[in-house]
């Protein structure tokens, strides 16, 4: 303060003094209204909010997020599993979260990070089958320098994976062949059907092209040397090779490989639960089973609310079904969505 008022009595200004010592003007009248005890006279709350956790309600979060069952999931995923498996609703996931925060135990579990996505030619799927998302990631082989490539394709609506197998190369032939034995073990038509991929030899090999216009498929594809633009296959990939289970090493051959990547498609489309689709898995959603299972978390979700109202300020959490999908919208979309 002494400085400050050197300054202004040299004709500074009080706000410029203040900013060249990292402070605001609000701060200076502040400590001016101080007592000679250095007190500022906040004194803050003096009620306890109606909606604060008790110790035990407390404990009980604690204790649920280090079961082994749950210890290595975060918050979104805790509280939907628990209303699947247990039937009950405890807090809110930004309730859990802060929980978790205040103990020193909100870390980050998984190697990845949130990634961002931005994509042109809009596609908008509104249920199983109308548009699909396909790409090839490479698998180390037992040399150096070798590789494996597992093919996937992906049901952007319901993000249940329809197709998947490995292969020696990387080509063409093979991926029609994969596409065309995909829709005959789904017993699918595809006429109509989006199918995504970016720009690499094997997306756009003339046998592929040629496979895709005699069944009718419409072929979208990124933007070159873009690869966000297909990102659902993305997403997907880095889902698996930041799974715990994928191994550290090299596949040391191709059964091997195709065995856990078989066992990989089988855990994400029945057990894994989706962020984008409520948390449910791609099955449920595929065969339509999420609508009653959000349903029911609705239901809870409402009795937990009328049990504790005053821990809800406006409505509950919506479980409502995700009714489309868009695969790269486009500005209007987004521009109609901010509007909504």
């Amino acid at each position: 303060m002494r400085l400050i008022d050197q300054a202004v009595a040299a004709g500074a200004r009080r706000g410029k003094a203040a900013q060249l010592l990292g402070l605001t003007v609000r701060t200076l009248q502040r400590w001016e209204r101080q007592g000679s005890d250095g007190d500022d006279m906040r004194h803050g709350p003096h009620t306890v909010p109606g909606n604060k956790l008790s110790a035990h309600e407390r404990q009980a979060l604690l204790d649920l997020a280090n079961t082994p069952a749950y210890r290595d999931l975060s918050p979104h995923q805790i509280v939907p599993r628990v209303l699947d498996e247990q039937g009950r609703y405890l807090a809110s996931e930004s309730t859990l979260y802060r929980v978790l925060r205040e103990e020193k135990q909100l870390a980050h579990r998984e190697r990845s990070r949130p990634a961002t996505r931005t994509r042109p030619n809009e596609y908008v799927a509104t249920g199983p089958n109308e548009v699909w998302s396909w790409d090839i990631t490479w698998l180390p082989g037992p040399i150096r320098g070798t590789f494996f490539y597992a093919y996937m394709i992906l049901d952007v609506w319901s993000r249940k994976i329809v197709g998947a197998q490995v292969f020696p190369q990387e080509t063409a032939e093979l991926a029609a062949q994969l596409f065309s034995s995909t829709c005959r073990r789904l017993d699918l038509d595809p006429d109509g059907i989006v199918l995504h991929a970016d720009n690499g030899g094997p997306m756009k090999g003339a046998t592929m092209l040629a496979t895709l216009k005699k069944l009718g498929v419409v072929s979208s594809f990124s933007r070159p040397h873009v690869s966000d633009d297909n990102p659902f296959s993305e997403a997907l990939f880095r889902t698996m090779k930041y799974r715990p289970q994928y191994p550290s090493g090299p596949f040391a051959s191709l059964p091997l490989a195709q065995d856990w990547v078989a066992q990989f498609v089988d855990w994400y489309n029945t057990e894994h639960q989706h962020s984008a689709i409520r948390f449910v898995t791609p099955e449920q959603r595929h065969q339509g089973q999420d609508v009653a299972i959000l349903k029911r978390r609705h239901a809870i979700y409402a009795q937990a609310r009328q049990r504790r109202p005053e821990r809800w300020t406006r409505h509950t959490r919506d479980w409502s079904p995700v009714e489309t999908v868009v695969l790269n919208p486009q500005r209007h979309t987004d521009a109609a969505r901010s509007a909504a």
